[in-house]
């Protein structure tokens, strides 16, 4: 039975290479359809890395009620102390963000200030890769920029960048399992507060670390039950809850793009199913001649199924392959409202849109394999 298959699948490789122009140009379409499912995949996987819970989750962010853009939330710094006498807190982080645009961007510049004796100990992931951590605690000016910020700026360390009206020096470059860390610039607060012309004793937000995810709900309450009265009131939600809110504008857009996946599955199912028909209909006396030397019907509509297969698994391969590359090479981002998205691509990624490309192939092959096995040997002999 194996043996058999692989002949029958030798076979079916023949017949492509026989019509190698023919082939060619279907697993070219296969692969441009493929690679556009392969982008829209990378861009869902992304964006529900950043806004579904997990059981891992701890982190909560304490905004500004009714405020969304970093421009317009402002709180007082002096806020930190009361939340990190809240119980069930663990670290509380004032941070105030300066971004180049508040929309939905491709291109977004985000600034972050933290104080900068706190920035280690509150995310002790962050590993500088290039430069010194020692350097931007040393000195007021210095960013510590994310490894895919740098790589699109063309930043190293000792280079000096301009953006959103504040000048920094590239003190080192980070990388963080987080992908928020590896696409900003963190700088010291006290800088960014009067660079951004806030004023000190004003940030944009808190960060805050709790004990358990079973405490976010419970610390988020009490933190604005706290402030309810103050003259700035907050609105606290856990940091991917805070994402899928705040970036509402990305997260549609990322959403549309599911119907974008869909027409390019039907795409490859038609390409390679008009193929398979017009290989069928060009066989007739072939497959007939198939069935005279001893070939069953059900042989002769497996070598089309197989056809199929391999169609689809080439596009799939040249097209998955080259969306992961693409994203890999370009490091993109989707920045919203201060929120950066980046699109990276993912091993599970790749394996999904080779066996989703194998399973259209085979599907499209069907009724082509039904059209080759079904005729008549006779009747396919007389034939044109």
């Amino acid at each position: 039975m194996i043996s058999n298959l692989w002949s029958l699948l030798g076979l079916a490789f023949k017949q492509l290479t026989r019509h190698g122009i023919r082939s060619m140009l279907t697993v070219a379409g296969v692969s441009i359809g493929m690679f556009l499912y392969a982008a829209v995949e990378t861009m869902q996987r992304s964006l529900s890395e950043v806004t579904e819970s997990s059981d891992q989750d701890n982190t909560l962010v304490v905004y500004k009620e009714n405020r969304f853009c970093p421009m317009t939330s402002r709180l007082p710094e002096r806020y930190v102390e009361d939340i990190r006498r809240i119980d069930g807190v663990v670290e509380a982080l004032p941070v105030q963000i300066t971004v180049n645009n508040c929309g939905a961007s491709l291109d977004v510049i985000t600034f972050r200030g933290v104080p900068a004796d706190s920035l280690q100990s509150y995310n002790p992931n962050l590993e500088v890769v290039s430069g010194s951590y020692a350097a931007w605690q040393t000195r007021s000016d210095a960013a510590l920029i994310g490894s895919h910020f740098a790589n699109r700026r063309g930043l190293e360390p000792g280079d000096q960048f301009e953006a959103v009206g504040v000048r920094v020096w590239v003190a080192g470059i980070i990388e963080s399992p987080e992908a928020q860390d590896n696409n900003v610039a963190y700088v010291g607060l006290p800088f960014l507060q009067q660079a951004s012309n806030v004023g000190l004793g004003v940030v944009t937000q808190f960060n805050v670390r709790v004990q358990r995810p079973a405490d976010l709900e419970p610390v988020a309450k009490r933190i604005d039950a706290l402030f309810a009265s103050d003259q700035d009131p907050t609105d606290t939600r856990p940091e991917k809850a805070f994402f899928a809110q705040t970036a509402r504008e990305m997260v549609e857009l990322v959403g549309f793009t599911r119907w974008l996946g869909l027409g390019a599955v039907f795409a490859v199912l038609g390409l390679v199913a008009n193929a398979l028909l017009l290989a069928a209909r060009s066989r007739v006396k072939e497959s007939a001649i198939y069935q005279t030397i001893g070939f069953s019907r059900v042989s002769v509509g497996m070598v089309m199924v197989l056809e199929g297969a391999l169609l689809g698994l080439a596009g799939g391969i040249v097209g998955c392959l080259s969306a992961a590359l693409f994203f890999h090479w370009n490091r993109f981002t989707l920045g919203n409202e201060g929120l950066t998205l980046a699109l990276s691509p993912s091993f599970q990624v790749v394996v999904y849109g080779l066996l989703v490309a194998l399973v259209l192939g085979l599907l499209a092959s069907v009724w082509p394999a039904l059209v080759s096995a079904r005729k008549p040997i006779v009747a396919s002999l007389r034939s044109a």
